[in-house]
Order: C-alpha cells, then sequence, then structure tokens
C-alpha cells in the first residue's frame, strides 16, 4: 500500500506544562509518567474513583511541556475536569491550538528517512525532527504531530487518505477511543489498556487504582474487549449489544467502529468475555445485525 496521508482533525492535543506537571500527569494517569523518556509515547487511562475510564490519551513527553492526544469530542469538558485536580500544583491545563495530528498510512520509511528518523522505532514510541513528532501506532501507521505549517508539506506530496481510514488501522490495532458516550462505562481492563502497555501496575496511587488492581491480582475482568465485523447501518459508540442468554438485558456496547473498504463495519466491542467463542452477539436488539468475531493483533486473557 502506497503511503497516504490525511489530517486527523477529529484528534487534539491537550497541553500540561509547569513545574509540577510530571508529577501531576503521574498522579492521575494510569502509567508511570515519571519513568517515561522522550523516545516513550504510551497509551494512558484517566479514570474515576471508581476505576471507570474517563479518557485515554496518547503521551508525549516534550521538552517544555506534555501533550495528550485525544478525541476532540469532549475534549474541553476534560480539560476542564482535570484543572479541578491541579488545586495548588503549578500546572496549566489547555487544548494546544498550535499542534494538529495527521496519519501516514503505509509504508513511511522514506518520509522517515527526509527528516533523519528512524523506521525501525517500536510502536507505542516517537522520534521528533525537524518541528514534527513522529509516533508509530502499528506497523502501517503513524501520527505525525506538529504545526499545521510544518505539516503542509506533508500533506502535499502524499496521497491522500480519509480520516475513516486511520480510524479503521486503530480498530483494527486493537486500540479503543473514549467518546463522550462512552466515558466512564468501562474499567481499564475491559478495554484491555493492560495488554495495550497503558496501565503500570508497580506504580503509585491514581484514580481507580485500587479497583484496576483488585481485577488484575485477586479477579479477572468479566467483560473484555473484541474486534468485530457487523454489516447494515453503521454502528455508533454507546451502542447496546444483546444476547438470547441475557434476553432484553444489555450484554456489551460498541467501543467505536470504521466502515471496512469491502463493506459493513469493524467495531470494537466489549462483551461477557465466553459470547466470541461460545455465543452470538447483536447489534441494538436480538433481532439486530450479527457480530461476526474476528482475532485481535493481541491476545485476550
Amino acid at each position: 500500500m502506497p503511503l497516504s496521508y490525511t489530517a486527523l482533525g477529529q484528534r487534539v492535543c491537550i497541553d500540561v506544562r509547569g513545574a509540577d506537571a510530571a508529577a501531576f500527569l503521574h498522579g492521575q494517569l494510569s502509567h508511570a509518567v515519571l519513568a517515561l523518556d522522550a523516545a516513550d509515547a504510551p497509551l494512558a487511562g484517566w479514570a474515576d474513583a471508581r476505576g471507570r475510564v474517563r479518557a485515554l490519551f496518547r503521551v508525549l513527553k516534550l521538552p517544555e511541556r506534555w501533550l495528550l492526544v485525544t478525541p476532540r469530542d469532549g475534549a474541553d469538558a476534560i480539560v476542564n475536569k482535570l484543572r479541578l485536580f491541579v488545586l495548588r500544583s503549578k500546572v496549566e491545563v489547555a487544548l494546544a491550538d498550535d499542534v494538529a495530528v495527521a496519519a501516514l498510512l503505509g509504508d513511511a520509511s522514506g518520509v522517515l528517512a527526509r527528516h533523519g528518523a528512524a523506521a525501525e522505532t517500536p510502536a507505542n514510541h516517537m522520534v521528533c525532527r525537524d518541528e514534527l513528532c513522529f509516533v508509530r501506532v502499528g506497523e502501517r501507521y503513524w501520527q505525525a504531530l506538529g504545526a499545521p505549517a510544518a505539516l503542509a508539506p506533508l500533506a502535499s506530496s502524499l496521497a491522500e487518505a480519509t480520516e475513516a481510514a486511520a480510524a479503521l488501522a486503530e480498530i483494527e490495532l486493537g486500540i479503543p477511543e473514549v467518546s463522550p458516550q462512552t466515558t466512564e462505562r468501562f474499567v481499564a481492563q475491559m478495554l484491555n489498556l493492560d495488554e495495550l502497555g497503558a496501565i503500570s501496575f508497580d506504580k503509585g496511587c491514581y484514580p481507580g487504582q485500587e479497583v484496576v488492581a483488585r481485577i488484575q491480582y485477586l479477579g479477572k475482568a468479566k467483560r473484555r474487549m473484541f474486534l468485530a465485523r457487523v454489516e447494515g447501518e453503521a454502528p455508533a459508540p454507546g451502542d447496546p449489544l444483546f444476547s438470547a442468554d441475557l434476553g432484553d438485558q444489555a450484554s456489551g456496547m460498541i467501543v467505536n467502529a470504521a466502515p471496512a473498504p469491502e463493506g459493513g463495519f469493524d467495531v470494537l466491542a466489549v462483551v461477557h468475555t465466553p459470547r466470541p467463542a461460545t455465543g452470538t452477539v447483536h447489534l441494538g436488539s436480538l433481532a439486530g445485525a450479527l457480530l461476526r468475531f474476528r482475532p485481535l493483533p493481541y491476545a485476550v486473557p
């Protein structure tokens, strides 16, 4: 597949800066922020006291600030809520209006070489060159971050993709998106954040840490996120799922969805863990479209 480019208008960066920024984020997020170096670009969840994930960020450590990449929808509310926890810390939280996010889909080695960056960069790591930061999301999916003027030469020199294609790439990698429709609906393990390297189990306390740790060490998540294909009308985040054994009681929920090139929609869906192997799951009602489950690129416990 030739390399293609699309601006991710539905992604924004939250700017966190100040003398206490690292300690503040370490105390709020599920990842060990204080242990990150300049090459790390992990996912991290931000949960409430019940362990329910409010937001999912990709965390970037820059020389003068931290950037949290997150969906645009609901970002203003997240900024306002984060500010409530600053208290007396020397921390400023705002949307980063000077940073745009784009996706590179395909073989990006040529573009990276021109910027003096290594195509061998592992997933969840980044390289920053020439006013741009390149984050490896998957084998053939990178995100580029920088000022719109710095991104413009990439946009003009590469084939044009769609934002839906980038969303599909993340779904196929098993990376969820937390939206206003799904905020505070799932604990971290339901979204497979433990399998995505988004949780540090040996760090200090953060909101929801006791719930996340209890699930990890004393039990297991009864629901997990799976990849599936569904036909018919477009699913939406928060749409309920139903199984015959539970009748009118919802058995799961759509996390995010994107159109598949060959028709239908690929979805990430949280359901009871045995059902992808032993039962049927339908969208919207027991008469709704059937979810056909497919393997994720990582193991689901």
